[in-house]
């Protein structure tokens, strides 16, 4: 089939060209764009400026008022009263000095110096700890502890308790050798510890202890020992 359409109105033969110059328009414009500059007016005046002055505020100082302390109070008055005497009274009260240098035929009076009886007391009241003769049983230690083991009676309830051990017991021997003041220092139960003391307190007298010669009050300790079988 064959094409009517005329030349002139085809226009796609020039379609470059116009994409071409179109181009080349734009990019003019846009470098005229840059290039452009405009020279700045001449200012007639920088304009005016203002100044304001600031007051500074003062502030004010303020100080913690002084506490003065009171003053002291007066001192008492001293009322001095001289008593005027006569030249011609003679005055009772005047101390003697009398010369107090030695010599040979110089007596001097000695007082016996009185011990009392408080001391003595006291003396014979303190309980020893050590002493220079210890107290004794009759026969010695050995004898005391066979003495103990002879009676001594091991407590029913404690038996059926199972309970057992060492009972220490201190107690003093005084000036006659006699028992006395005894005390469980170690307890083991209820029951043994009476029991020891029971048997300590029924000890026979000891050769009682001295001290200088003379028959003291002595501490002395003992053990008892349960054991069950």
């Amino acid at each position: 089939m064959e094409c009517k359409k005329t030349q002139r109105a085809d226009l796609e033969g020039k379609r470059n060209t116009f994409f071409l110059v179109g181009l080349v328009v734009a990019l003019g414009t846009m470098l005229l764009a840059f290039e452009w500059t405009t020279s700045p007016k001449k200012a007639d005046s920088l304009g005016m400026i203002q100044s304001f002055e600031i007051e500074e505020e003062i502030i004010p100082v303020t100080r913690e008022p002084e506490v003065k302390p009171p003053p002291p109070p007066p001192p008492p008055k001293v009322i001095e009263v001289l008593n005027i005497v006569d030249d011609d009274i003679e005055i009772e009260d005047e101390l003697l000095i009398e010369d107090t240098e030695a010599d040979d035929e110089t007596i001097i009076e000695v007082q016996p110096i009185v011990e009392s009886m408080d001391e003595e007391e006291e003396a014979v009241d303190e309980i020893f700890v050590i002493v220079e003769e210890s107290p004794e049983f009759p026969g010695g230690t050995k004898a005391l502890y066979q003495y103990i083991n002879s009676h001594v009676h091991y407590p029913v309830i404690a038996q059926e308790n199972g309970i057992q051990g060492k009972v220490y017991v201190k107690f003093v021997v005084d000036e006659n050798g006699k028992v006395n003041n005894a005390e469980v220092l170690r307890p083991v139960d209820a029951s043994l510890d009476k029991e020891a003391l029971r048997v300590i307190n029924s000890l026979p007298r000891f050769k009682p202890g001295k001290q200088r010669g003379k028959p003291v009050k002595v501490y002395y300790n003992a053990q008892i020992t349960f054991k069950l079988q």
